[in-house]
Formats: structure tokens, sequence, C-alpha cells
């Protein structure tokens, strides 16, 4: 059951992240390549820096039907994009659940890699945010993760409740889903309310009296 449940989480946020890509590729007005191209750098991006980091064979070599399914759900997008009223805000809701997929899947694997828990979740943590830094850096946007809305902090909190939640006995799947909510759940009031954290505001430096 547990291995079916992080499997799942797997394919969805591939899945998502994916679509996400080939939104990227619509709102720039690419071709079913550039769709091919930001899906599959989206859907799998994450995922590769995670297990080239930890040492792991890269997960979509070793299974091709990740990186098929990519192009696939690229191709879909390429003729079906033009269906949301707004691609934008379908792109950050989308994004936000792909996020929270990631960020608890990204935190597991590295946990049963041997990481420790800040690892682990640094781990999520990459595999939440790098797919989407690759699809907006290549689709000429700015990247998500610099925009004033909490994302970074949203999936870090997810991954550490996962953790959190394991190192204390609760069962995976019970953890998996309340790190999932909780990432998701922060991210969507940010989105909803415009939550940001304080930012620096420039101030008179120290003045030398020398």
């Amino acid at each position: 059951m547990f291995e079916t449940v992080t499997t799942l989480l797997d394919w969805l946020g591939i899945v998502v992240f994916a679509v996400t890509g080939a939104l990227v590729a619509s709102r720039k007005e690419m071709d079913i390549v550039g769709f091919a191209l930001l899906g599959t750098a989206t859907g799998i991006g994450g995922g590769t820096l995670r297990d080239v980091l930890l040492g792991l064979p890269v997960f979509w070599v070793h299974e091709p039907a990740y990186l098929v399914t990519c192009v696939v759900v690229a191709g879909v997008a390429f003729f079906t994009a033009h269906i949301p009223h707004s691609r934008y805000k379908a792109l950050l809701w989308l994004d936000a659940v792909g996020m929270a997929l990631f960020a608890v899947s990204g935190a597991e694997k590295a946990a049963l890699a041997g990481a420790n828990g800040i690892v682990a979740v640094a781990m999520g943590i990459v595999t939440a945010t790098f797919g989407g830094i690759i699809r907006d850096l290549l689709g000429g946007e700015i990247p998500v993760i610099l925009r004033r809305e909490i994302y970074v902090t949203a999936a870090l909190l997810g991954a550490a409740t996962f953790v959190a939640l394991m190192s204390v006995g609760t069962p995976r799947e019970l953890s998996l889903v309340a790190g999932f909510a909780l990432a998701l759940l922060i991210r969507a009031a940010a989105l909803w309310r415009g939550w940001s954290l304080p930012r620096y505001r420039p101030r008179p430096g120290v003045q030398d009296e020398r």
C-alpha cells in the first residue's frame, strides 16, 4: 500500500508539472517541440537533480515511461491549452499542487535512500522547486520562487511535516497526506491572500565618524 501511495504521488506530480510546463509554452506561443521540452524539463527536472545529489540512479533513465508521459501530456496540452479561461491562473494553481506532491514524495525518496531528516527535507524542497525553476527560465518567465507569495516555505513545511511525523512513528500514508495537505494549504492561502515573508528594506548604514 505504501509503495502504491508514493508511486501515485510521484506520477501525479510529474503529470501536473508537465502540464504547467506546457502552459508556459502556450503563453509563449511555442511549437509542439517547445511544449515537449518545457513539459519534460518541468516534470522530471526536480527529481533528476534529487537523484543526482543523492547518488541514486536517475529515475526516468531506468523507467522511460516517466519521460514518455511528459511528452504525451505536453502534446495533449498543445491542442487543449486554449480551454482554460486564464492560463496564468491555471498555471499557478496546478504548480501549487505539483509543488505539494513533490515536496513529500521527494523527502520520502531521500529518507528511503538513507538520508537524515535535514537532508530529506532539503531534497523535498529541491524536488518541489527545481522543475519549476527550469520551466520559468526556459520560458522567459520570472521564476515562481522569486515572486512575492510564499512558495519555498510551503514546500519546506510540507516536507518537514512529513519527516517529523515519520520520526514519531506516524503511519507513512498519513504522514504523506498531512505533509501534502499542509504544503498545498499554505501555498493556496499565499495565492489567495497574497501572503509573503517580510522583505528586506534599505536603511541607512553606519556612518564612519573618522
